[in-house]
């Protein structure tokens, strides 16, 4: 079959023993077995370790996409890293987050198996020599590259694929060539500089670091990857005569790679080379294969994010491949020229060489000319991409650009995390939906089912009773489990807008103070995420949110109506207890900013409400369910369109919003910071001056928009039928869909439902 090459710098896989059980339908065999011996099996859950190698949303798409793949039967690999430290803990001390290296390889991990008869090697530095026998790349430092292999288990269907993580290791004899006769122990400590590729993840969301170690890191997944695929391509017989296949006419009918964004996208130039200076493919023939194999996936359009390599370190680490980059750029820029004759402009938009006081290679403009299809990751995303980022782009071959909307798996975001709902749902509509989530459509026959209703209200009860034991038992903060669990955990970012949610909680606290004899919904705002350590202003929002924390959780007036918690180390294992529990989802990015969301998919399935702006997958989400089942309000990205023509000006909004200037004026008077008053003035200066994502054009219909969820949440029936409502229409985001939809309009693959026999049956 066709083989299908998931390349990631990110995987965030969370735990895996509980998610083993339930694709292999062992959980209650398990579960049993180990009470039988005394013990819990919940407890011991609690001692695994998450595999944090990723940051946020693209990390952890790519491990839901693993298991959709594994459950759709298609023979896929994910190929990544194996970090020896992931994405770090994080402690709050003093307010303030403090980064902890994340050591999750300390005690082991009985997951992965190396293979040491699979190890690679790897080429960096050295010289090109263009001779008559054709290029060679000489002089270069090598590293190896060893596997280890993770099986990624399908649900229910006997499929067991490959996660395989390269790991850097020195060869015996690095640097103790001639030159170094002396220095033995110098020289065997020094291995350390080569194995430290694979020694980190970097913990930036959304945000491009041009460091050397993090090139040698995308070069070092690509070049270990690309050797195994075309060993594994070689020696495939496919009915082929050849005892070893040279030729490479079917690589592309045989080999499908998708580049998750364009941290792998060396893999174009890679490819070429391999092609061209080793298997001595003709230049244009490798393009060719090359195009036809490779698809790239975009994940962001905040230009901070574009990865922008200088020349001068490719120059240096990757020589061969700054070459033919070179050449792919004027081939490209030749067909450009020779469609648009003239526009100059057009050819400097769109060379993969940025010229400048630094000269720059952009790595999306390499991987839109060398794959066959680029696709965005939400409608809106994918519009955008084709209407601004890479519109030029797309005028020449707008055949080449997709959407793929992202999804979730249901088997750990529903089935393993909310084992109560599931239970609920199968009841009514039996387990098919598990592998279908479209099914859930079926629930729409129940939404004014009385017993129906009040068993999803029971469950969503029971899990926020227990995530408040949880909260008590682990951080010793008490909350009233029956406040509205007011939830927003992502990365900490400014285009995320936590400071939003934080002027309504300011605003709320206000309301409260000013009148403590009025009823008011009571509420318990969670708020979590890491922040990059070297974002300054992450950092001050995260100072902030614990700060007004402090003094809102600590007002005699304010009682139990109203508690500010930071959920300290949010992480997958995290997330699966938090989000259950959610009454109440916060998806509220600028307009444009946020390219999909999936967070907001696994709240909408587990039965929160969401408030949100018409970003990212929210447009979807409310088109699925109807606008009126979601609290959708704010500026749409026409709207800040708008708003950038005519210029935004924040003070006119502080002026004439008596609310907002209050809660500006708190935080920037000190009333949230007594002992530091001066603590804020970098956000509250961002926020009046200098705010890219307009945040305060935002805040009245936001605080109007939570107005009205405080009156359906007065009324739990109509709530739950709002949330049955949201459950039923969430059916479209399951990660299932979204590989169907890779496999038959980018791979060229059909999946396959069909179940292969068990290894204890013999085959066919």
């Amino acid at each position: 079959p066709q083989r299908i090459y998931y390349l990631s710098l990110e995987f965030y896989m969370g735990r895996t023993l509980q998610n083993t059980m339930v694709n292999l339908g062992l959980q209650n065999a398990c579960d049993e077995a180990i009470y039988q011996l005394g013990l819990d099996l919940e407890e011991l859950e609690e001692i695994e370790e998450d595999a944090g190698l990723g940051n946020g949303g693209l990390g952890r798409l790519a491990a839901c996409f693993l298991d959709s793949m594994a459950t759709l039967g298609l023979a896929a690999y994910g190929y990544g890293i194996r970090y020896e430290f992931g994405i770090f803990n994080q402690k709050i001390v003093d307010g303030w987050q403090v980064e902890e290296a994340d050591d999750w390889l300390r005690y082991g991990n009985p997951w992965e198996k190396a293979r040491p008869e699979y190890m690679l090697p790897v080429h960096f530095y050295g010289r090109v020599d263009h001779t008559p026998e054709g290029v060679k790349w000489i002089d270069t430092q090598v590293v190896l590259a060893m596997p280890y292999d993770t099986p990624v288990p399908g649900y229910k269907n006997n499929t067991v694929n490959t996660m395989r993580l390269w790991s850097a290791k020195a060869p015996n004899d690095f640097n103790l060539q001639e030159f170094n006769v002396g220095d033995y122990i110098e020289a065997v400590l020094d291995r350390n500089l080569a194995e430290n590729i694979s020694r980190v993840l970097y913990p930036n969301d959304n945000f491009f670091e041009g460091k050397e170690l993090r090139l040698k890191q995308e070069y070092f997944v690509v070049a270990a990857t690309l050797q195994d695929i075309i060993r594994r391509f070689k020696s495939s017989k496919f009915g082929c005569r050849d005892p070893v296949r040279t030729c490479f006419e079917t690589f592309p009918d045989k080999v499908a790679i998708q580049l998750n964004d364009t941290h792998p996208a060396l893999s174009i130039p890679e490819l070429m080379r391999i092609l061209v200076d080793v298997e001595k493919v003709d230049w244009d023939k490798a393009w060719e294969i090359t195009k036809r194999t490779c698809a790239y996936t975009n994940h962001t359009v905040l230009p901070e994010a574009l990865e922008r390599w200088p020349v001068s370190m490719f120059e240096k680490l990757l020589p061969r491949h700054l070459e033919i980059i070179y050449a792919l750029n004027q081939m490209h820029l030749d067909r450009v020229a020779a469609l648009y004759p003239g526009d100059i402009d057009r050819l400097r938009r769109m060379s993969v060489i940025e010229e400048g006081d630094c000269k720059r290679i952009n790595m999306a403009h390499l991987c839109v000319i060398g794959s066959h299809a680029v696709n965005g990751v939400a409608r809106i995303h994918s519009d955008i991409v084709k209407n601004s980022v890479f519109k030029d782009f797309y005028e020449l071959e707008p055949e080449k650009f997709q959407n793929k909307t992202n999804g979730i798996t249901p088997r750990r975001w529903l089935l393993l995390c909310n084992p109560g709902l599931a239970d609920v749902i199968a009841e009514k509509i039996g387990e098919d939906f598990i592998t279908d989530l479209s099914q859930l459509k079926k629930l729409l026959d129940f939404i004014n089912n009385e017993t129906f209703i009040r068993d999803v209200a029971k469950v969503k009860q029971e899990n926020k009773l227990k995530f408040a034991a949880y909260l008590e038992e682990q951080y010793k903060v008490k909350i009233n489990p029956s406040s509205m669990f007011d939830v927003q955990v992502k990365r900490i970012h400014e285009y995320k807008r936590q400071l939003l949610n934080c002027l309504h909680a300011i605003t709320l606290y206000n309301r409260i103070r000013s009148d403590p004899s009025r009823s008011f919904v009571p509420r318990t705002i969670m708020i979590g995420g890491k922040a990059a350590p070297g974002y300054h202003m992450a950092k001050m929002i995260i100072k902030l949110i614990t700060s007004i924390g402090e003094v809102i959780n600590n007002d005699p007036y304010v009682g139990d109506k109203l508690k500010v918690i930071f959920l300290e180390n949010y992480r997958v294992s995290l997330a699966e207890k938090v989000i259950p529990a959610a009454d109440l989802s916060q998806q509220i990015s600028t307009a444009g900013t946020e390219a999909s969301g999936t967070g907001n998919m696994k709240f909408m399935v587990n039965g929160a409400l969401t408030i949100g702006t018409m970003d990212g997958a929210n447009v979807e989400m409310a088109e699925e369910a109807g606008e009126e089942n979601l609290f959708i309000f704010g500026m749409r990205v026409e709207d800040v369109e708008a708003l950038d023509r005519q210029g935004y000006n924040a003070r006119e909004y502080y002026e004439r919003l008596p609310e907002l200037r209050q809660a500006i004026d708190q935080i920037s008077s000190g009333f949230f910071s007594p002992r530091d008053p001066g603590c804020f003035r970098d956000v509250v200066n961002m926020l009046m001056y200098h705010d890219r994502f307009k945040v305060f054009a935002d805040y009245e219909a936001y605080i109007k928009c939570q107005g009205q969820v405080d009156q359906l949440f007065m009324d739990p029936r109509e709530w739950t039928k709002k949330v049955i409502r949201n459950i039923a229409c969430s059916g479209k985001f399951s990660s299932d869909r979204t590989i169907v939809e890779y496999a038959r309009e980018i791979w060229g693959v059909e999946p396959s439902a069909t179940k292969i026999p068990p290894p204890n049956l013999p085959r066919d």
